[in-house]
């Protein structure tokens, strides 16, 4: 019997409109243009609009991914957002995208996926189990951020990293065999939380009517990312270089079989570490943090669009993603194109 893989068959990207280069970032915070790019590879960043959402960009970058696989919204069974920057608390970003694409009379169920720079990650394995079980003939994954609104923009070890964007697949499902998505790899290590954080949840925030009013409560400063740089490089090498090799593996592959190694875009050291790790030649892996920074979630599926667009990844391409986000999270997946 034949079981059902899942294959990318469209990819998109939406990036805001606003490039903030190392220019004029150095002018906010006490930096220079070439201590930012020695140290992340960063030439510039895109940075949202005022008002313009993360459920923006989601639907933006979707609408080219379906394009790109020749199919409509209103053929999807199964909306997932990866991402840290939800329009809301709740609704979850995802029912919102679906609502834009309008297809929300369709009633395909819509879910966010919080993994942060590995999400796109999480919702791939997630995306998959869906398809494999026959449970969804066609997903729509997409990772989007607008992690410029969690910054400190005068913390220089962070707001010279981050940027805003989405990037989107569509996954449907094929007969099994060659091409398509071999396998997904997922872990996560929870005791390095104070490593790499984001601002307090509502958690935090005051328990009403014991002093504090609701509406003070909900003025309290939950605070903005923060992150032990040389730990979090430490961590990410590491673990990054330890599940790439374990996809591989699994396969019995190596490096060498590898056309692209497509990993999360956190700053150039750490890509450049990864892939004399895993032993990929440098110019084999994709590289796009020059142009859009850290854009969390949506680093891998807007470097992977970028890769396909440009016309170097190919039908037939081994392909590895390779992910790393807080928490701590990360993951693989090893996919035919």
């Amino acid at each position: 019997m034949k079981y059902p893989m899942a294959r990318i068959t469209g990819t998109g990207s939406c990036l805001p409109e606003r490039r903030l280069g190392n220019a004029e970032l150095a002018r906010v915070v006490e930096t220079t243009e070439d201590w930012i790019l020695s140290r992340t590879g960063i030439v510039e960043r895109r940075i949202a609009a005022a008002g313009e959402l993360t459920s923006d960009l989601a639907t933006r970058a979707a609408r080219q991914a379906l394009e790109a696989a020749g199919v409509g919204a209103e053929e999807m069974d199964l909306i997932l957002v990866a991402t840290t920057t939800a329009d809301h608390i709740f609704p979850a970003t995802a029912t919102v995208v679906q609502h834009k694409l309008g297809v929300s009379e369709r009633h395909a169920p819509a879910f966010d996926v919080q993994a942060v720079c590995a999400g796109f990650m999480y919702g791939l394995s997630v995306a998959e189990k869906y398809i494999v079980s026959g449970s969804c003939r066609r997903v729509l994954l997409i990772g989007a951020e607008v992690f410029s609104r969690l910054i400190d923009w005068t913390d220089r070890s962070t707001c010279i990293l981050f940027g805003d964007g989405a990037g989107a697949v569509v996954l449907e499902a094929v007969d099994s065999g060659e091409r398509g998505l071999l396998s997904t790899h997922i872990h996560a290590d929870g005791s390095y939380l104070d490593m790499l954080k984001g601002p307090d949840g509502v958690g935090y925030l005051p328990v009403p009517l014991t002093g504090d009013t609701p509406a003070a409560a909900m003025r309290r400063d939950l605070g903005y990312v923060e992150m032990r740089g040389n730990d979090v490089f430490k961590h990410a090498v590491k673990t990054m270089g330890q599940v790439a090799e374990s996809a591989l593996a699994a396969h019995g592959l190596t490096a060498k079989d590898l056309a692209w190694l497509v990993p999360h875009q956190a700053n150039i050291r750490i890509i450049q570490s990864i892939a004399k790790r895993v032993g990929i030649d440098p110019e084999r892996v994709v590289v796009t943090v020059d142009r859009h920074g850290n854009t969390s979630a949506a680093s891998i599926p807007l470097a992977l669009d970028d890769a396909v667009r440009g016309g170097r990844i190919q039908p037939g391409d081994l392909v590895l993603l390779d992910g790393f986000g807080g928490g701590f999270t990360w993951g693989a997946a090893l996919l035919r194109w």
